[in-house]
């Protein structure tokens, strides 16, 4: 059985000189927005939670939103309680 084929054994052709990737993005150019303290807490629990391996059913939705509401004190400490490892 014969493993080598000619089509295999040829390289790439290098990416032409217009096809390079794209630049960094430049703050100047973003669109101003503001995210409310509360929705950046709710998502940040949601992103703790996931990275600590918790995934929220749907049905804890509810009491995502009213720890949100909680003030930025509660959620360094939920953060850290997540984050500790203990």
């Amino acid at each position: 059985m014969e493993t080598f084929t000619p089509a295999a054994d040829q390289a790439w052709d290098p990416a032409p000189a217009c096809d390079s990737p794209l630049s960094p993005p430049r703050p100047a150019d973003r669109i101003a927005c503001r995210v409310e303290p509360r929705d950046l807490r709710r998502l940040n629990l949601y992103a703790v939670l996931t990275a600590a391996g918790i995934a929220p059913y749907p049905g804890d939705r509810e009491a995502i939103e009213e720890l949100s509401a909680l003030p930025d004190n509660v959620h360094q400490a939920l953060h850290h309680w997540l984050t500790s490892g203990r």
